[in-house]
Formats: C-alpha cells, structure tokens, sequence
C-alpha cells in the first residue's frame, strides 16, 4: 500500500510538458507549460560543412580512431575548415575535455591552418590541467608570448593554471605561479591575491590560504573581502563550524568589519551544521548592526529552517524576502526543494517546484538531483533524465556519476552499463570520477573482471587511479593468482591408478587459515557513497 501510494506521488514525473519557443511540445517538468530558452545553434559555416554537421563529425571522427596518429590521418582527409570558425575549436575541445590527446591532436591540427585565439588556448590549457599535463601547458603558455605579434598571455592564463595546480593540491607550485606574474610583465594587485585565495579555497587548500593571508599582511594589507575568502572556505567548503567561528573571531580582533557576506557565509556554515538556535541568533545580531539581509542570508536561512523540517516558517520567509523587494532565485527555491525531497514531502516539493516555474525560473542541475535521489525504479529515473535532455538543463558529469552509484546499489548493472554509454552519446565523456564509481560500484557486486577491464581502460586514458582503488584490484589479482597456483599445484595424475593416487590437500592462505579467528563483527566506512569493510 505503502508502495502504491509512493508511485501515485511521483505521477507528475510522467506528466511533465514543457513547451519549447517554437511550439514542439516535449517532456519537461510537472504539469505545467513553461516557455524555455532553445539551446543556441551554430550559425557559422566550416567549408561545404555547417556548424553541427562539422562538429558531429569530427565527433564520430574520433569515436572510430583507435588512437591520435589514426585521427591526425583522418582530420586532414575530412575537409572540415577549421580556419574559418574560432568557434568551432572552442565547442570541439569541449566535447573532448576528458580525453586530453584526442583534444590536442585536434587542437594541434587546426593551428596548422589559422593562428588560435586566446579562448582556444585557455580551453586547451584547462584540459591539459585537468589530465595534469602542466609542462605542455606551460608549453602553450611560452608559445602565446613568444608568438608573432603581442604577447597573448594574460592575468587570467596565470590564474587558470592557478586554479589547476589548487585543484591538484599542489598549492606550492600555484603560489610559484602566482609570484611570476612579474616574469610575464604584470603588476600583482590586491584583486590577483583574491583570486589566488579563492582558487585554493575552492579546491579544500584552505589552511594553506589562510596561512598566506596572514604571511602577506605586509603586501596585501587585511580587508573584509579577503577574510571573506577565508571565511567562506571554512564555511561552505570544509564546513567547520569551530574554525568559521575562529576566523569570524579574527576579524573582529583585527578590527576588520564583517558585512552582509561575512554574515551569510557563518549563517550558511551553522545552517550545514544543523544548529538552528546559532543561526537565528546570528541573523538576530546582523539586524541589530543594521545590516540589511540578501538574498544569500535569506537562502542559508531557508536552509536552516528546511533541515529542521520547519517547512511552513521557511515558506513564510520567503514570502517576508518577496515584501522586502527580494525576489527569490533558483538557489532559493533549491534549498527548500532539496530539504523537503530529503523528508520524502514530495507534493510540498512539487507545489514549490510549481511556483518556481511560475516565476519564470528554469530548473538546474541541483533541482533534478534533489529528485533524482526519491525516485525509486529504473523507468523513473530514465524517463526524468529524458525530460533533462530535452529542456535547457542537460545532465553533466555529476548526473551520470550519481545515477552510476545508485543503480550498482539497486544491482541493477544493466542500467549502469545504459548509463556509462549514454554518456559518450551525449557529450559527457567519462572523466577520472566517473571511472572510480564505476570501478568501486562493480567491485562491489562481484563483477571483478568488469572492474578490472575499466580498471586498465582508465589507466590507458592516463587518468590517475585513487590508493583505494589500487588496493582493491591488486588484492584481487594476487588472489586470482594464488587460486590458479592452488589449482595447479593440487591437480592430480589421472593416468595412475586409482589406488596409487595421493589425497590432494589443499594449501590455505595465512588469511584462510584465520578466517574463522576473525571477529563475526567488523566496522563498516563509508567512501564515495559505498561501504567497505574497514581494514
């Protein structure tokens, strides 16, 4: 019964219409008819090929070479133009950003025939420093300043490969970066420094930033904005609620002033925290300093009074944030979506989902996922990725990643396998993430040689596996061979007599020979949303 009155809720997933400009009536969103933005055509020309016929097959150029000497061969035989399309450079390494050789065999091919832009190189030097390729980066860099004409390095080519050695954890080398401004002919400025900051916060280095705050006082003297960084980074991206409240401290011993931003990023952290008393007494004081309250204060509120499923004042809050001339966005409507998904309040979230549409508010990315976790079969979950596709929010990594990690828990791993292709079809190639899920998901339900084959398939795409990954198929592999060493060390002659045979005994493992000493009860941990047994 149970069961039955779940599915009747979730009815309106199957009833979704959105309409496009046009008039094509497609599958959209719960019941009501929204008018949303089509998704921008390319209107430019390569050759005797349009925009989308030239893309589509560079595309299939690539899905059918068996590697970059094969498509090097086939670009120059295709007759796609790529000198008359900046654009077209751009979109294609797009599409191969989680494949760095294929992007810059293409990249390499087209600046045969035109010189590239700065947008293009700033794309390919993001791939190269996602796939942590930093000396061709850095290659590509010395070739924008020594090329004919000006130098077309910028501030923000410095602070993109920042941003890539943050997100690889090497915080000594982005602060290098940082420190050659002046190689490159630039002035560092107190906005430089902010952008360093954030782009270690961002990537989790935020003791390290905090420490080059207060190292660089003498340079860089202190400000809200940059303790804001710091403020945020141990707010919204460790979320520790003690070292938040030790920075929020600093500042006031430093007698730098907190402003509406300082405010929101402490609401916010205590919000995650679940710790609704703190919060409220934070926004009683931010009143008393007469600071007026944004839309990022109210949005952490909601938050808050969401997770401590006080659905009604968070409505009410938001219709208080409307009288006072804020009008609520999609992070608004998303923090009290997400929270009544998570109580399993399904017709409040559809209501609210309503109003959003109302207020002519597309859908995100996080607005389906909030939904994506109550589904509960297969066919739910395809048909509202369907509905994704053909609106002006398509899935993107983290879609795929999550909807991977939840059908290797239901064991459903036909649906994997359907996931994990659509992704290529749809322009997500699988990056490093994707590859660990898949390989921990298969793991996981026995299917050893099937984790093991994407295993050496994202060693051969240069993706870097995770210790724990190592550990799990290294384990395998030694026991796979010692059981084919047991075998064949206890075969018996059977071309003897039955009377002169030996009785085989087998060779245990120290590990077998323990296993019954083994406590019946072992702690579990969690890492990537699966359980292991903890070692």
């Amino acid at each position: 019964m149970q069961k039955m009155r779940s599915i009747s809720r979730l009815r309106w997933l199957r009833t979704i219409m959105v309409e496009k400009p046009h008039g094509v009536m497609i599958g959209g969103a719960i019941g009501v008819r929204v008018r949303v933005g089509a998704a921008q055509k390319h209107s430019f020309t390569t050759g005797a090929y349009s925009g989308d016929d030239a893309i589509k097959m560079i595309v299939d150029l690539r899905s059918s070479s068996s590697g970059c000497v094969e498509l090097k061969k086939k670009l120059e035989q295709c007759g796609v133009a790529a000198s008359a399309s900046p654009e077209l450079v751009v979109e294609i390494l797009s599409r191969f950003r989680n494949d760095w050789e294929s992007a810059f065999t293409f990249f390499l091919w087209a600046g045969k025939q035109r010189a590239h832009s700065v947008r293009e190189y700033h794309s390919m030097i993001s791939i190269l420093g996602k796939m942590r390729k930093f000396d061709t980066a850095w290659a590509l860099i010395d070739e924008m300043r020594s090329g004919s004409g000006s130098s077309l390095v910028t501030p923000q080519t410095l602070l993109l490969m920042i941003r890539k050695y943050s997100c690889a954890h090497d915080v000594g080398r982005a602060i290098h970066t940082f420190y050659a401004y002046k190689r490159f002919g630039f002035e560092a400025g107190m906005d430089d420094f902010h952008g360093l900051l954030s782009a270690l916060c961002r990537y989790k280095n935020v003791p390290e930033a905090e420490h080059l705050l207060f190292c660089n006082s003498h340079v860089f003297p202190f400000n809200t904005k940059s303790f804001n960084i710091i403020l945020n980074g141990w707010s919204n991206i460790i979320v520790s609620p003690r070292h938040a409240d030790r920075i929020w401290t600093e500042m006031t011993n430093r007698g730098v002033p907190h402003d509406a931003i300082s405010y929101s990023s402490l609401i916010s952290c205590h919000s995650k925290s679940s710790n609704l008393t703190k919060v409220l007494n934070i926004f009683r004081r931010m009143t008393k300093m007469n600071l007026d309250p944004d839309t990022k204060v109210y949005n952490a509120l909601i938050f808050a009074l969401g997770k401590a499923r006080l659905f009604k004042e968070a409505t009410n809050l938001m219709k208080t944030m409307q009288e006072k001339g804020l009008a609520p966005n999609v992070v608004t409507y998303n923090s009290l979506i997400k929270t009544l998904c998570k109580a399993r309040q399904i017709d409040q979230a559809t209501h609210i989902l309503h109003d959003m549409l109302h207020h002519a508010l597309v859908p995100t990315i996080r607005t389906y996922h909030a939904f994506f976790r109550i589904l509960s079969t297969g066919d739910q979950v395809f048909e509202l990725l369907e509905n994704m596709k053909n609106t002006a929010c398509p899935p993107n990594t983290d879609t795929y990643i999550m909807l991977i990690r939840k059908f290797c828990r239901w064991r459903q791993l036909d649906n994997v396998f359907k996931i994990w292709s659509q992704m290529s079809e749809n322009g997500v190639g699988p990056d490093r993430s994707s590859y660990i899920v898949l390989i921990h998901g298969l793991f996981l339900n026995a299917k050893l040689e099937e984790a093991h084959k994407y295993y050496m398939e994202m060693k051969d795409r240069h993706y870097l596996p995770e210790p724990r990954t190592e550990e799990m198929l290294q384990a395998w592999l030694s026991g796979k061979q010692t059981s084919k060493f047991q075998t064949t060390d206890g075969e018996v002659d059977s071309t003897q007599p039955a009377t002169n045979a030996k009785p085989v005994i087998s060779k245990k493992s120290p590990q077998e020979k323990d296993f019954r000493r083994q406590p019946e009860s072992r702690k579990v941990v969690r890492e990537r949303g699966f359980s292991f047994w903890e070692q």
